[in-house]
């Protein structure tokens, strides 16, 4: 079995008419889109197997290592929106930037056209 790492925007071909890339990644959602022909049937795996489809045998179970994530909750979300606001109301120092930047790369700050306001 072949095992692609890919990043946003890149994609594999499957024979000469069918495409996938890789659009997003969503928390533990990935995103994929895929243009082929009409005559080939498409099927995402709980579809067939609750239709009585078999599981491919080369189908791998999820690593622990890519389902391990921060419980998140409207309680976190509230304490990182009061981290930002305190952040902004602190004066511009080095250790403000260094918190800023710090948090930032945990926590990327939303774009408002993708999901709402920015936290």
């Amino acid at each position: 079995m072949l095992c692609i790492s890919m990043k946003a925007g890149d994609y594999f071909t499957v024979g000469d008419d069918t495409v996938v890339q890789f659009d997003r990644l969503n928390g533990d959602r990935v995103h994929l889109t895929v243009n082929a022909p009409r005559e080939v049937p498409i099927l995402r795996g709980d579809v067939l197997e609750r239709n009585g489809g078999q599981r491919p045998a080369c189908v791998m179970g999820v690593s622990p290592r890519h389902t391990r994530q921060l419980p998140w909750n409207h309680a976190k979300k509230q304490a990182l929106q009061e981290l930002r606001q305190a952040l902004a109301q602190m004066e511009d120092g080095p250790e403000a930037r260094l918190l800023r930047e710090k948090l930032d790369c945990i926590f990327p700050p939303l774009r408002e056209d993708a999901a709402g306001p920015a936290v």
